[in-house]
């Protein structure tokens, strides 16, 4: 059955990106039949994608290799198929979201004159990342890869006009380029130490590798060269500053830029996870590259005046916050976070007209809030409830998560983020805010350990157990004050606490560390050469 779905997907994939045919000028003439083609393909491909899932989940689990033709057998050049859990998963999320963005687009755009050429370049993008996510061969994977970024920066410059959409284009395909050299030097390496770009062949002779403990130097440079091309592809610090300056893009671009497109760093270290597992000291400069980023941007999001820049800041500390996963060895949680983001950031973009209206529905709980006295007692209350929370339900889903890779770190984040969520409640000081917030916090508990189990069942054959930085455990504890300070900070600004050395910071955050500044001036002359 799961041969048998694995080839069909390869038709509405290859339509997608039989779209790159069409010219710009018939497209434009032919607005109707594209607004009609390209979400039904993408529709037809979220069905074959939510099966493909399900027979992952009930089936044998195992990874299937399907291929359609070879160029070279034995070195695996060809057109393939490679399906598992993780690219299932995937794939039914880009498709849902580039199906439910392409729908949304029909409405956002009609009467434009370039309807067509948008639609052309949307189906391409969502094609290529789709080719990307069920890859049989690492050539495939880095031939979407660039695919994926030529049609995404066509979309960024749907708007030609506007200077400042050209230039966050510039930025990000210059620094996409530089992404690109790193994985290239990682495929070299790789075929130099492997003799095959084959994905199946790859990951089972790197998991043996990992447990027979023979690693060399080329395995090494591997490791950090895949991830230095992650970096770049999610908008890792110092590579992220593009990413706050595309607002000048249509709306839905961004809601498949942020949900379907920045997550790809993130797939490639899942997806790649028994080579990068063989470098130690490349899933620790994850782990504090990762924290840094979610840190930073964390920061400078709670600052923004702007929806769209909230957000884009929002997509880097998430993204961050998945690199750390990452890093620590917990694939599985990375994985379902990437699910969840996505789901989520399509959803922020594709609704943030509205946010006026959602603000004031908020607004009167925050004021509340904002004018309770911050007790210690309230707060020690939202502790116990969450920390209990979450012990309880560990234990009823057979969660270890002190033997989980870094089980003991991601709890405590857990721990400070519902903490955040449920002292807004308890601060209130009435009875029924107090009973939501404690009911809140463990349906919360629930949802999010209960889809980690069936992630897990899904991802975990193609996962490298016990993989984890090549450091000790100061590190991880440094990335956890690191997060509790960002925990007070938070509380200050949303309590309106204004310590005297929390304006400066605040009004450096606001600016985004000016880091911005340095962006404009190396790719501002780019643009206008």
């Amino acid at each position: 059955m799961l041969e048998t779905i694995a080839l069909v997907l390869a038709v509405p994939i290859l339509c997608l990106l039989s779209l790159a045919c069409v010219p710009s000028r018939q497209a434009n003439k032919r607005v109707d039949q594209l607004r009609r083609i390209v979400p039904w393909i993408l529709g037809t491909q979220t069905i074959l994608a939510t099966f493909l899932v399900v027979a992952c989940a009930f089936g044998s689990n195992a990874p299937l290799s399907v291929t359609c033709f070879d160029v070279s057998k034995q070195h695996g050049i060809g057109f393939g198929i490679f399906v598992d859990g993780v690219s299932s998963l995937m794939l039914f999320m880009v498709s849902l979201v580039g199906f439910v963005v392409s729908r949304f687009s029909i409405r956002y755009l009609d009467g434009e004159a370039m309807q067509g050429r948008y639609f052309r370049w949307l189906g391409l993008t969502a094609g290529a990342v789709s080719l990307m996510v069920v890859a049989g061969n690492l050539l495939m994977f880095f031939a979407a890869w660039v695919m994926t970024s030529f049609g995404l920066h066509q979309l960024l410059v749907h708007y030609r006009h506007r200077p400042a959409a050209t230039q966050a284009a510039w930025a990000k395909f210059t620094i996409s380029r530089l992404g690109d050299a790193f994985l290239v030097v990682a495929l070299s390496l790789t075929f130099h130490s492997f003799g095959t770009f084959d994905l199946e062949v790859l990951l089972d002779e790197a998991k043996r590798l990992s447990s027979n403990s023979t690693i060399d130097i080329s395995h090494t440079l591997i490791g950090w060269f895949i991830v230095l091309g992650a970096m770049t592809k999610s908008a890792q610090f110092p590579f992220h500053a593009w990413l706050p300056n595309t607002m000048e893009t249509p709306t839905p671009v961004s809601a498949l830029m942020h949900a379907g497109i920045v997550n790809a760093g993130g797939y490639l270290i899942v997806r790649t996870n028994p080579l990068v597992s063989l470098s130690p000291q490349a899933m620790l400069a994850l782990v504090i590259v990762g924290a840094f980023t979610a840190c930073f941007a964390g920061l400078v999001m709670m600052t923004q005046t702007s929806v769209k820049r909230s957000l884009a800041y929002s997509t880097i500390a998430q993204m961050g916050f998945m690199m750390l996963q990452c890093g620590l060895g917990a694939f599985s949680m990375a994985m379902l976070h990437i699910l969840a983001h996505s789901f989520y950031k399509a959803h922020a973009f594709l609704s943030s007209g509205s946010v006026i209206a959602q603000s004031n529905a908020t607004r009167g709980a925050l004021d509340s809030f904002s004018k309770s006295k911050p007790a210690f007692g309230t707060l020690l209350l939202a502790m116990t409830t969450t920390l209990l929370a979450i012990a309880a339900v560990s234990l009823a889903f057979g969660v270890d998560v002190i033997g989980k890779q870094g089980g003991l770190a991601l709890a405590f984040l857990l721990f400070l983020a519902l903490t955040t969520w449920g002292w807004r409640l308890f601060a209130s000081g009435r009875a029924i805010p107090r009973l939501v917030a404690v009911a809140g916090i463990a349906v919360l508990c629930v949802t999010y350990l209960g889809s980690y189990v069936a992630v897990h069942h899904l991802v975990f054959p193609a996962i490298v157990d016990g993989a984890g930085p090549a450091a000790s455990s100061l590190i991880v504890v440094e990335v956890c004050f690191a997060f509790l300070a960002l925990f007070w900070i938070n509380i200050a600004l949303v309590q309106q606490l204004r310590p005297t050395w929390l304006e400066p910071l605040r009004i450096h955050a606001a600016n985004g560390f000016y880091v911005d500044e340095i962006y404009r001036r190396v790719f501002g002359p780019l643009v206008n050469s």
